[in-house]
């Protein structure tokens, strides 16, 4: 990662350090809660910082020390299915049957959520973009700011390189958007993309984008900032919204989550239009030892204090009824 970048992270919020990787204290200690005092984590980048920020109120607390490794849900899912950490978190959720493949079990339970910004660098220009048009600046078929109506620029596209959930989410909206997309390089956590450059982790995008003029790409939210702004969508209403929390939330609303607590809405009526819930993925038996360390980290993850510190960081705080159930998910974690 850029030097330049990771001395921006501790910006966001006040007290974030690097998000590539978190071990938040040594071994051998005892957590509050009894049981072991460490866990080994992987996986989203998507909501890295927001996850950093509660881990690290946890240790100051007394709980378990958590090192989670910010490596994309991709490679994440892979360790979780290896059974090589003791969660790991994911912008998409297993399939019913890859969750039926976990020997263990599996538990996945909604955390947080966000929008996915449309993000560029390019001062001076306001971007508000139809559907058409963003899947049109992705398949290449759009070249130039000036055809966006801002001045002279070369656009650059930059996208996720690994195997990504925000890739999935991204790309599950653009084919919901146009045809086009949906019979081409299509909706996967890893596509082939028309034209652009990649970069590893929405660090990695944004970080790209920070230094190239004229580059585009999609991060998470809170991943705009210094040189990059954010452009307004269409929706499927015919409305446009920025990815601020407000309008991330109205989308949010249109969700409707299945008894397993998955789901998505890639083109909602109203609000901002690419928005998602992002998941922890527990194991349902085998826990052993650490089993009390697992209820109290995610059971602080998932308190209303934690919640109520979400949208400070650019994030979604559960709605009520989803996060009512999120608490009985994690009641269904054996030892």
């Amino acid at each position: 990662m850029p030097r330049s970048f990771r001395r921006r992270l501790p910006l966001l919020g006040g007290s974030l350090g690097l998000i590539g990787a978190l071990a938040l204290g040594g071994c051998g200690q005892r957590s509050g809660g009894g049981g072991s005092s460490s866990l080994q984590g992987a996986g989203a980048t998507f909501p890295a910082p927001l996850y950093q920020r509660w881990f690290q109120e946890l240790a100051g607390q007394g709980g378990a020390r958590v090192n989670y490794q910010s490596v994309g849900s991709g490679a994440g899912v892979r360790q979780f299915e290896s059974g090589t950490v003791d969660f790991a978190a994911s912008d998409k959720p297993l399939s019913a049957e890859e969750a039926a493949a976990i020997p263990r079990g599996a538990v996945q339970i909604p955390m947080t959520a966000g929008a996915i910004a449309v993000a560029y660098n390019h001062p001076g220009c306001s971007l508000k973009l139809t559907q058409a048009q963003l899947v049109q600046i992705f398949e290449g078929k759009l070249r130039n700011f000036n055809q966006l109506g801002c001045s002279d620029l070369a656009i650059k596209v930059v996208f996720r390189s690994d195997g990504s959930g925000t890739t999935y989410n991204f790309t599950k909206s653009l084919a919901a958007f146009s045809p086009s997309w949906s019979n081409g390089p299509g909706v996967a956590k890893s596509v082939t993309w028309p034209t652009g450059i990649g970069a590893k982790g929405n660090e990695g995008v944004a970080a790209s984008l920070q230094q190239v003029k004229g580059a585009i790409g999609y991060v998470e939210s809170a991943y705009v900032r210094g040189a990059l702004q954010a452009a307004a969508l269409q929706n499927a209403g015919g409305g446009y919204a920025k990815p601020t929390v407000a309008e991330a939330a109205q989308a949010l609303a249109s969700i409707v989550l299945s008894p397993d607590l998955t789901g998505s809405n890639p083109n909602p009526q109203a609000g901002y239009p690419i928005t998602t819930f992002t998941w922890v993925l527990l194991y349902r038996s085998g826990n052993g030892a650490k089993l009390p360390a697992l209820q109290k980290t995610f059971g602080y993850t998932l308190s209303d204090a934690a919640q109520a510190g979400a949208p400070a960081l650019g994030y979604i705080s559960l709605p009520a009824a989803v996060l009512q159930k999120a608490r009985a998910a994690l009641a269904q974690v054996g030892p």
